[in-house]
């Protein structure tokens, strides 16, 4: 098992709510931390009870808004509530609070020995809401003024070296307890690796938690346990993940954990967000990561840190699957297979020469998707936004090419047959289609289209809304991405999916 204990976070309006959702989560988590801030005011004197009506330890947190919190009111009744919450200590321990959250600057001397005396752990904070602490073990370390005390650090990294380096203070730091948590979007892996950053437990919140939770980058309990499988995480677990950005949506965790489990693999799969490949790669390097899924917008911007490079990727000019060997990292193309299989499915052919495709972009996915066409005989245009794209993709291929544009519908209706859509524009958006979700937008459809669009979140893009609307017969990207999924799953762990 990891180390990390796993506390979920209850910020319910009132005591009930928060023992109802204390009941339900209990078997995934090891502790709850009751946020009494968020409690509504006529909730707050009954908070000293909580531990008694629930099954596992509590931290009493009452947070402050400068450091993320909701509570309200002045120190001097936030002192009043601590004192409360921690007097008439009952003789069985675990009806009292386990911890108590006091942030670095709020040292009140009675409070700390009204704690001592009933066995109440202290963890002393600190949170930056805006940015990262630097020389985290130095910092721990002058938070802990007396042996008992668990210092915790939750900051705010502004890209993917902050979190690279918060890993590398931390490699080494086993001397006492800790807690250390990044927040945000930038710092999920810090959560879902907490154990490699050694901290004594990281938080996760229920499925329907408070939004404000969410935006600090909580993962609810559930995912982090049967996605993550969190407390199979170990030493020697073996590390492989995705990343891109803003990468809020991606389905291939489920995909890859789900078969480490059903072939009972140590290793986990997990998202990556980055702007930047070179510092994505970099984290992949500190962290002992043994191979990357590699999505929007990176596939092109990753050759160059490659040491090699496989056929089809030099062929193709885009790499969405890196894996760490000893000489580097070498790069492969699994979207090709995906995409070439998907529509063999998708049409029900072996090959497409009878189709005239629109291919619309002309990025990373859009050359594995040229690729593919090619090698199955179908004859395409490119459409892109900026010609010069379009053209350089279209003339390796033998193919026509024009501007994704109004002026471009007639040869749009030429190339109709089949339409893939590579580009992320409808990724996360909603139909009705507009023109700032639907990159076709101004092409009618007749119903005769068969339209792929290889973004599959949502199940229904707004290009997709519109075509099937017509008539026409559509797909998304899930069964492209199951297929690439499991060719990268082999690169990664030398083991057949199926």
């Amino acid at each position: 098992m990891s180390g990390t204990l796993l506390c979920l976070t209850l910020s319910g309006r009132s005591i009930e709510e928060n023992v109802r959702i204390a009941h339900e989560y209990s078997k995934y988590v090891d502790l709850y931390e009751l946020r009494a801030d968020f409690l509504a005011e006529e909730e707050l004197l009954n908070i000293r009870r909580f531990p008694s009506l629930v099954e596992l330890p509590v931290i009493l947190t009452i947070r402050r808004r400068i450091d993320g919190g909701q509570y309200k009111g002045g120190e001097a009744n936030r002192t009043m509530l601590f004192g409360r919450a921690l007097a008439f200590a009952d003789e069985n321990p675990r009806n009292n609070f386990a911890y108590v959250d006091f942030e670095d600057d709020f040292r009140i001397s009675s409070l700390q020995d009204a704690a001592m005396a009933f066995g109440t752990h202290i963890i002393r904070s600190v949170h930056n809401m805006q940015d990262p602490v630097f020389d985290i073990p130095k910092k721990l370390k002058e938070m802990r003024k007396t042996g008992y005390e668990i210092p915790k650090i939750a900051c705010t990294p502004h890209n993917l070296s902050d979190l690279t380096r918060i890993f590398n203070e931390c490699e080494d730091l086993r001397d006492y307890d800790h807690i250390v948590t990044a927040m945000g979007h930038v710092g999920l892996p810090s959560r879902i690796l907490a154990s490699r950053l050694h901290s004594y437990l990281t938080f996760v919140s229920p499925r329907n938690g408070d939004e404000s939770l969410k935006d600090i980058g909580h993962i609810d309990a559930i995912t982090m346990q049967e996605l993550y499988h969190f407390k199979q995480i170990k030493k020697d677990t073996k590390i492989y993940g995705i990343t891109g950005w803003p990468l809020t949506h991606t389905s291939s965790p489920q995909i890859h954990n789900d078969g480490y489990k059903k072939h009972d693999l140590n290793a986990v799969y997990i998202p990556i967000p980055s702007d930047s490949i070179e510092e994505a790669v970099a984290f992949a390097n500190q962290v002992g990561i043994k191979g990357l899924s590699i999505t929007v917008p990176h596939k092109e911007t990753v050759l160059p840190l490659l040491s090699e490079k496989s056929q089809r990727v030099q062929q193709i000019g885009s790499c969405n699957t890196i894996v760490k060997g000893q000489d580097g990292w070498s790069g492969y193309n699994t979207d090709a297979v995906g995409i070439e299989k998907a529509l063999q499915n998708f049409l029900g052919v072996k090959d497409l020469k009878r189709y005239k495709v629109s291919i619309i972009g002309a990025g990373g996915a859009a050359k594995a998707v040229a690729y593919a066409v090619k090698k199955l005989g179908g004859k395409a245009c490119v459409f892109n936004r900026t010609i010069a794209k379009a053209r350089l993709l279209a003339e390796k291929f033998d193919f026509k090419y024009a501007v994704l544009a109004p002026e471009s519908t007639a040869l749009v209706e030429k190339y109709s047959n089949l339409i893939i859509q590579t580009t992320s524009k409808g990724m996360g958006k909603l139909p009705p289609s507009t023109e700032d979700n639907d990159p076709l937008w101004f092409y009618e459809f007749t119903g005769k289209e068969k339209v792929f669009d290889i973004v599959y979140v949502p199940e229904t893009t707004p290009i997709l809304w519109r075509a099937k609307n017509a008539g026409c017969t559509v797909s998304n990207g899930m069964p492209m991405l199951k297929i690439q999924g499991y060719e990268q799953f082999k690169l990664f762990t030398g083991v057949d999916y199926f």
